[in-house]
Formats: structure tokens, sequence, C-alpha cells
């Protein structure tokens, strides 16, 4: 019994002792934790980064994370205590090997999937003996806006600079050709043409910039979607028959929208005047009209030659064209998508697109209908009204071949 008593008195010693031991330990590693990571840092280092409004990241002379901000970790700059990008890693060996600051733009992919990609300013410098800070702006949105102002700049330049030298040498070939009446009246037939087109550009740059700038909820009012629909297919009549194109409009809105009607008229008329262009000689567009859960539906069809998914996604983009070329040869701006988009915007709605490749394109305008207005009595179906050339008149209809509005919005289509 003597043996058994010492032999637990020695065990619960040696497992006190142990237990001691280990919370000594633990408190001694805590202390050296927060003495190197708060010691290190140069004085008032913390509180500066902590107001800086950037994201940082701190890292240790082995490229350890001693510290980053949320931010760091929201634009996939850091995981875990570890830094992601070989570019942040190039620019921190960098710094080390040369003393110097370092300041560099990088486009990063966002995440270890897909495609997509941020655009960081970053700025590398020396923290304190031992450590490197790398901040970092987010730039994406302003790359953006820069691009696409670029790309503004440069498409309008070259779209005027087309028209303006095809004006001026038509002015010189009429000056020497004054005697010769056949002559005179091409060349003038030219001029007038190439003049339309420049007059076709600057309108549509004046249109979009007063599209961002207006106000449909001050300046808007009643507007009759059927009245828009005839002014919109009037104004296209001549762009249809110089293809041999017949503007077939069917279904009628009982209801009203509130808005602009000049803007609606604008909006429609270059969805027609789209689908007139892309759409080949002796064909039809059509124009279907309807109302449902309290939304009018202005759907215009084409028998083109349709669009891939790429396309699909930016066609709405300004001076995005899926032809460059073709679109200069048929006078295309590249701004009539766009300013489709602004118009169903300001107007509470969306424009969508069903399109396949061989198959034509459907682009509906869906705006909601004006509330509180009384309910007009029921009309018969209005009849199918057939705009152009008469022996188009009993061909196939486009509605017929490509889905309408609804069955377009149910195959995905993307606004």
């Amino acid at each position: 019994m003597l043996i058994g008593l010492l032999a637990g008195l020695v065990g619960l010693a040696l497992g006190t002792f142990g237990v001691l031991a280990y919370r000594v330990s633990e408190k001694q590693r805590q202390i050296l934790d927060v003495g190197s990571d708060e010691v290190s840092l140069p004085a008032g280092a913390a509180e500066v980064l902590a107001v800086v409004g950037r994201a940082f990241v701190v890292v240790d002379a082995v490229d350890g994370v001693v510290r980053a901000s949320p931010a760091a970790y929201a634009y996939g700059l850091v995981r875990g205590h570890t830094v992601v990008h070989k570019e942040l890693l190039d620019m921190t060996a960098g710094v080390r090997r040369d003393g110097v600051i370092l300041e560099k733009q990088l486009e990063l992919p966002r995440g270890p999937l897909g495609q997509g990609t941020i655009i960081v300013q970053v700025r590398a410098a020396v923290l304190g003996e031992e450590y490197i800070l790398l901040l970092a702006d987010d730039r994406t949105e302003i790359t953006r806006t820069e691009e696409i102002r670029n790309d503004f700049v440069a498409n309008v330049s070259h779209e005027l600079k087309t028209p303006v030298g095809a004006i001026s040498l038509l002015a010189e070939a009429l000056e020497s050709s004054a005697d010769d009446e056949l002559a005179v009246r091409r060349f003038a037939k030219r001029m007038h043409k190439e003049s339309g087109r420049l007059a076709a550009l600057v309108q549509d740059i004046i249109e979009l910039s007063r599209l961002q700038g207006a106000s449909v909820t001050q300046q808007g009012g009643p507007v009759d979607v059927n009245a828009v629909i005839a002014e919109a297919v009037d104004r296209s009549q001549l762009p249809a028959e110089s293809k041999n194109i017949s503007i077939v409009v069917g279904g009628r809105a009982e209801g009203t929208v509130f808005g602009d009607q000049d803007l609606l008229v604008t909006a429609l008329r270059n969805l027609i005047d789209n689908a007139i262009r892309y759409s080949p000689p002796n064909t039809r567009v059509g124009i279907g009209v309807r109302t449902k859960d309290g939304l009018v539906s202005i759907s215009v069809t084409d028998q083109g030659e349709g669009l891939s998914a790429e396309d699909q996604e930016r066609v709405f983009e300004r001076f995005y064209r899926v032809d460059s070329a073709r679109s200069r040869h048929t006078g295309g701006t590249g701004l009539g998508l766009s300013i489709v988009k602004h118009v169903a915007s300001n107007h509470g709605g969306e424009v969508t697109l069903w399109s396949q490749p061989g198959h034509g394109s459907t682009f509906t305008l869906r705006l909601p209908e004006m509330e509180g207005q009384e309910t007009a009595e029921l009309l018969p179906p209005a009849p199918e009204a057939v705009y152009g050339p008469p022996e188009l008149a009993n061909a196939e209809s486009p509605e017929k071949r490509v889905p309408s509005a609804p069955g377009a919005k149910k195959r995905g289509a993307s606004a």
C-alpha cells in the first residue's frame, strides 16, 4: 500500500507540473506573438493603415502576411496568410532588393475560377526594418470608364472622317463636272447620302447625351403606344423601300404608358432601322404588340443572320458592332441599341433580345402600363398592317418563324 500511495503522489505531481508547464508555455507564446506584431511595426503605422481608405497587405521577410485589410481579402489579393498573385510577390522582392518604392497598375484574376478580373493600382514600399507594405486601389470601374471614353472619341473621329472625306471628294468632282448634268446629279445624290449619314451620327450622339440627363418622371405624360408604332414605322419607310422590305405590324396596345413620346419613337425607330439594315432585300420586318400582366411588349423581328451568344452579351454597348466593316457599309453608327437601352431604362422598362445564328433576331421593348387609367373598351384584334411593296403581302410573316416576346424571355434573353 505504501508503494502504491507513493506512486500515486508521484503521478499527481508530474501531471500538475505538466499542466503548469503547458500554461506557462502558452502565455509566453502569446506574449511573443503580440510583441512581434506590434513592437516591430513603426509607431503609429497600425493606426494610419486603419484609416488609409485603401486595401493594404503587410508581409514579412519571407512574404508571409502579417496583417491585411478586409478589402485585400475581398479583392482576392490574400488568401489565409498567403499573397495570392505572383505579380505582387515580384513587387515585394524588388522593393526588398533595391529599397525603392514601386508602383504598378495590374490586371489580376478576381478568383481561382472564372474569367473575372480586377484592375488595381498597387504601391509597394518598405515599412519598418523588415516589413513590406502593399497598398492597392481598385481602379476597375475608372479604367472601364476611360476605355469607353477613348473608344467613344476614336469611333466618333473615325465615323466623322469617312462621310466628311467623301463629301469633300464629291464636292471636288462636282466642281470639275459642272457642265455634265448627269454627273452633277449623280454626285449630288452621293453627297446627299453621305451628308445624311453624317447627320445621323451627329443626331445619335446628341440623342444619347440628352438621354443621360433626361427626366421622364418630370417631363413625361400619357403616351399612346399605337401612335408611337405608327410614327416610328412611317419614319422607317424610306430605308425599307430602298431594300424592297415590307414592315408588318400585328396586334394593338389597349392601354397607355407614361413617358416621353419622342423618346419612345426614337427607340422604336432605332430597332426598326436596325432590323431593316441587317435583313436581306425582298424580306419582311415584323412588329408584334401585346399587353399582358401590366406590361406592353413591342417586338421587332428581322430575317437577318442572327447573333452569336458573345455578340448578344455586348450588342447594347456603345459603339459595339458585330461587323464593323458591314456596319460602315450599311451606315450604322453603333449607338442605336445603346439609345434603346437608355430609353427603356428611363421609362422603367427593359429591352431584351432573342437570337440564333441563321434564324434572325427579335428585340423586345417592354414598358409598364400607366397606372390609374380607365379600362378601355375592348376592341377586336387589329388586322395585320403591311407597309411596303405589295408583292410581299402574301409572304410568310416573320412572327410565325421567330418566337414572340414572352417566349424569347423564357429562352433566357438578356437585357
